[in-house]
């Protein structure tokens, strides 16, 4: 896709703009219509037939057919609303024109608005690709867009990036089980790191028991072929001051072993390696911007399966930093292959280690699945990560895992639980359990729980959501900023 800057200096031509076949107008938000935009007469039509205002137009986008077969969405932009609610909005008004599959889409900005411009054009993007699909007919996907009334083309090189971050972390989460195990999920890994010029270190199964990684291999075992691995990137710009780490949960497929799954909470479980496509998409970001921060990305990547090898209930194993752990319940892996991730990501020192994970079906419960839940290690960092939520259009809810919650986690036979069987406040006991194995380092826990959201969610239309990608990138820069 390409943004063509067809008119410069703010100005706004009705008559290139009717050009098109496919038109999205975005107005300024007030009680009247502008004299002189497209269809006026038309659009003053229909909001009288349904009995609504022009000020309705900032929460219900109209989509008008022309005499001439083209089609014209209308809607109003208030910028006194939240990034999320301005994104929502545009993605409803977007659809309007996109469930037609058109091959180019022109939007016209009336008042010379940049930062309207910016998120017409995100959301164009992310929604004007589609998802891989196996069916012998797909949606095409748009290949241009033409943008009327603003200037400055250039503006729209950090839309983009941040577009193709969340694309490829949904694109990657999208694949059928079949087609991404830890195999071919390595794979594709190695080809991404080597387009993008990163580093690339894997430690296989041989290499992670030799390490001690216990609790990694706990759950890797499961899987007859061992093609499970810690996948370790690094991108390492020249003049780098400052270095986080970010950590993915990679599970291609949850059975939940022993503890096997119902049909109905299996089905979707290939999905559960987003945590690791989210730092992928950051990653991809933050490289194609060339932010000035070393980042190093762990990946978790594996199976939970059931075999005669699979790690059972009241199992102990050590994990890689010599903590010992019971294992109470085999579907509570994610926890498992992240303490080991987390482990060698916080050896390293980094100023700042954030691991991201569809972690717990508490989180859910807690939030549903059009927020994420956060923990941080300090008042500070909780402050910063939930304003990014507000500022990237993902919203956040920071909670607590004070010390009085860690008693549940007390075992008998080990250093600690794994979790509970009575489930209270899981998602809580998870992150109190990770912070074993993050050291002293600065560190937020992402829980997320808003990955996956029937209709779509901000700016996205699928339900695959790729939230955290713009939350991540927009923490990282407020955080650089703050440092």
């Amino acid at each position: 896709m390409s943004v063509a800057r067809l008119l410069q200096h703010g100005l706004f031509r009705s008559s290139q703009f009717g050009q098109h076949a496919h038109s999205l107008l975005l107005l300024p938000c007030g009680k009247a219509l502008p004299r002189g935009m497209p269809a006026r007469a038309q659009l003053l039509a229909t909001l009288k037939r349904r009995d609504s205002k022009p000020l309705d137009l900032a929460k219900t986008p109209v989509s008008l057919d022309l005499p001439d077969g083209s089609r014209l969405v209308c809607a109003m932009v208030d910028s006194t609303k939240s990034r999320f609610d301005r994104l929502a909005l545009l993605r409803k008004a977007t659809m309007l024109l996109l469930d037609e599959s058109p091959q180019e889409i022109a939007i016209g900005v009336c008042d010379n608005n940049p930062e309207v411009a910016r998120e017409a054009i995100y959301v164009a993007m992310l929604n004007g690709a589609p998802l891989p699909l196996r069916k012998k007919k797909a949606a095409r996907p748009l290949k241009k867009m033409h943008l009327y009334g603003t200037d400055g083309e250039s503006d729209f090189a950090a839309v983009a990036a941040l577009a193709g971050g969340n694309l490829l972390a949904r694109e990657l989460t999208a694949l059928p089980p079949n087609e991404l195990t830890p195999a071919t999920y390595r794979l594709r890994i190695k080809e991404i790191a080597g387009r993008a010029g990163w580093a690339v270190e894997e430690f296989d199964i041989a290499r992670l028991t030799d390490m001690g990684a216990g609790a990694f291999c706990a759950v890797a075992q499961g899987s007859d072929h061992e093609d499970a691995a810690i996948v370790h990137l690094r991108y390492q710009p020249e003049g780098a001051k400052s270095n986080i780490a970010l950590v993915g949960k990679g599970i291609c497929f949850d059975t939940g072993g022993h503890n096997l799954k119902p049909a109905r909470y299996m089905a979707g479980m290939h999905e559960d390696m987003n945590g690791s496509a989210v730092v992928l998409g950051i990653l991809k970001t933050i490289s194609d911007l060339k932010l000035p921060v070393a980042v190093d990305a762990w990946l978790a990547i594996a199976h939970n399966h059931i075999s005669p090898k699979a790690y059972t209930q009241n199992s102990v194993v050590k994990a890689l930093n010599g903590t010992t752990i019971e294992i109470v319940h085999t579907d509570a892996e994610g926890r498992m292959v992240l303490a080991d991730t987390l482990t060698l990501a916080a050896r390293n020192k980094p100023q700042i280690l954030i691991d991201f994970a569809t972690l717990t079906g508490s989180m859910h419960v807690a939030l549903g699945s059009r927020y994420s839940g956060v923990f941080a290690s300090s008042s500070e960092l909780g402050r910063l990560a939930v304003e990014a939520g507000h500022f990237s259009g993902e919203r956040v809810a920071e909670f607590p895992f004070d010390a009085d919650y860690a008693p549940s986690l007390d075992s008998k036979v080990a250093d600690i639980k794994q979790c509970t069987l009575d489930g209270e406040a899981d998602h809580i006991l998870a992150a109190i359990f990770l912070k074993k194995f993050v050291g002293n380092c600065p560190w937020l826990h992402v829980d997320l729980s808003a990955s996956n959201c029937s209709g779509g969610l901000g700016a996205v239309s699928t339900d695959l959501t790729g939230f955290g990608v713009a939350w991540g990138l927009g923490f990282i820069q407020h955080w650089l900023r703050a440092d």
